[in-house]
């Protein structure tokens, strides 16, 4: 009987918040020389992206994507490579042709050379006239040019899925909390970003409102719930496969600042809204994941204490 094919992954935007922790759990699944980092940045002498191959790519560039695959013999694609919110907004030409043209060059490289792809979605394909607690299907009209992008991008999966049968997935991610990497330019950068002020000024000037509630989770969660949809078998994946609805938790900026406070001695926060408020107040403050827990059996692990104290212990390193 032949040996099963080893799997050797691709990883776009590996040194952005997510990819930095996905790189190194799939570098312990799958060995260090199985899975090649790549961002269109230089790599950085302190990643821990540096203990296997890196390669500079540009997501735009589709013949040197398909190069790299073929030099490496890849299997998967792990497609990170994006603009977020806030510097979508900013510069949204470059948004959308970064998150959507770079979507097309890795469902295209992933049709021609027989790939499984993830390429994650958000809870910003939401808008304002969905409800509170988001259900996995409902109208998507996002205010924000990230969440349209994002929107498009769960389209072409679906495309591709069912005129190319490429086996592409991809979750809405909520809010991202996480310490090995610094937040890339979204809506909810806040939930980290004073993490660092508590330790290092003792303050934080917060640019949500105080009762601002928007889904969260920890980053040991959304690598869990990645590997966990890109590891289920084809039979399980139903037809959310583009953009399951996954939650870990819901809270206000206040409960976070308050939760931070009882670790943090003599801590303290402002709440100076600037227009990021708009589109929080765009998104849900929670979403049903009954679609996730059904089909590939997800559940989240960190509540908020969990996740103060482990934020807190990270950064003290």
């Amino acid at each position: 009987m032949p040996a099963p094919e080893a799997t050797r992954v691709m990883v776009t935007g590996a040194l952005g918040q997510i990819g930095t922790d996905l790189v190194e759990e799939l570098r312990r699944m799958h060995g260090n020389e199985n899975v090649l980092a790549t961002d269109i940045r230089e790599l950085p002498d302190h990643t821990g992206v540096t203990n296997g191959p890196f390669e500079l790519l540009s997501v735009l560039d589709t013949d040197a994507m398909d190069s790299l695959v073929k030099e490496y013999d890849i299997t998967k694609i792990f497609h990170l490579g994006a603009i977020l919110s806030v510097t979508g907004e900013q510069n949204p030409k470059l948004c959308k042709k970064i998150n959507v043209g770079g979507t097309v060059s890795v469902l295209e490289t992933a049709k021609n050379n027989n790939l499984q792809v993830y390429a994650p979605s958000s809870i910003a394909v939401f808008g304002p006239d969905t409800p509170k607690h988001a259900p996995q299907i409902t109208p998507l009209n996002p205010t924000t040019t990230y969440g349209k992008t994002k929107v498009t991008g769960e389209n072409l999966i679906n495309e591709y899925w069912k005129k190319h049968g490429v086996d592409a997935r991809g979750l809405r991610y909520p809010g991202l909390i996480s310490w090995k990497s610094p937040a890339g330019g979204g809506t909810t950068d806040y939930a980290v970003e004073i993490f660092n002020a508590a330790l290092n000024q003792g303050h934080y000037d917060c640019f949500v409102r105080p009762n601002t509630k928007l889904p969260m989770m920890y980053m040991d969660d959304a690598i869990r719930a990645t590997l966990d949809l890109m590891n289920s078998p084809i039979k399980k994946i139903g037809k959310s496969r583009a953009g399951y609805n996954v939650s870990g938790l819901s809270f206000t900026a206040q409960e976070l600042v308050d939760a931070i406070k009882d670790k943090v001695d003599g801590f303290t926060c402002n709440f100076i809204p600037d227009v990021r408020q708009n589109y929080a107040d765009s998104w849900p403050d929670s979403v049903n994941d009954a679609s996730a827990k059904k089909d590939w059996g997800w559940e989240a692990e960190y509540d908020l204490g969990k996740i103060v104290d482990s934020m807190i212990e990270g950064l003290s390193k």
